[in-house]
């Protein structure tokens, strides 16, 4: 039996008879205009923010795609999902911005240079030695420009944000100096480790390009 009162609700009520006895069952429903208007605007706004989220979301993974490349995939394999890779690399930029990190000046430039040339030329003789060497060089180049050189994983995580492309060949020679002293690199992987190590040592001195102003008549 339905019955409507004089508020605007709708009441449904159903009699039972079960054993002599009565159950009775009242649904009510809220009809008000104002109720309804209320909800369809909270549903609309969750929607809208929702979107907003995925969208943020969609812009932050493809961000961090384009600027890392393959370090952001080594990251999610890492840590096992896109958004705890995501907050990892986002943890990375800001430990970035925090450090003084600086250019090198024409003098330590020049002398840092010099250093790599004497290096690379003892590879033909001592080509461990030579690894090891250029493995504390760059050590040497990073801490001047301002990044801490004290633990290795953190300082490729360092060099990671300026360097993405380059990071993971910096971890492989690492990796083959580290080798060198148990006999466990050939010539060919210290060779190898030497190129790694140059392609880095050279963006970590290069000198930043300085730009001409054009007086106006």
């Amino acid at each position: 039996m339905d019955t409507y009162n004089s508020s605007g609700f709708h009441a449904e009520v159903r009699l039972v008879n079960k054993l002599g006895s009565v159950e009775v069952y009242v649904n009510l429903s809220l009809m008000d205009p104002r109720l309804i208007a209320l909800a369809a605007a909270v549903v609309v706004v969750i929607a809208v923010l929702g979107w907003l989220y995925v969208r943020k979301r969609r812009g932050t993974t493809a961000d961090l795609r384009q600027k890392f490349g393959p370090e952001y995939d080594r990251a999610v394999l890492t840590h096992g999902s896109e958004r705890k890779a995501e907050a990892k690399l986002a943890d990375r930029e800001k430990r970035i911005e925090k450090l003084n990190i600086r250019d090198l000046d024409p003098m330590e430039h020049e002398r840092y240079s010099k250093q790599w040339q004497a290096v690379q030329s003892r590879f033909v003789d001592s080509p461990k030695g030579a690894v090891a060497e250029a493995d504390d060089l760059l050590s040497s180049v990073m801490k001047a420009r301002g990044y801490p050189v004290s633990e290795f994983d953190q300082r490729a995580a360092d060099i990671s944000v300026d360097h993405p492309r380059l990071v993971e060949d910096y971890r492989s020679a690492h990796a083959i100096a580290l080798r060198v002293g148990k006999n466990g690199a050939t010539t060919e992987d210290l060779r190898t480790a030497m190129i790694h190590y140059r392609t880095l040592f050279e963006e970590l001195v290069q000198l930043p390009a300085v730009v001409e102003k054009k007086e106006v008549a």
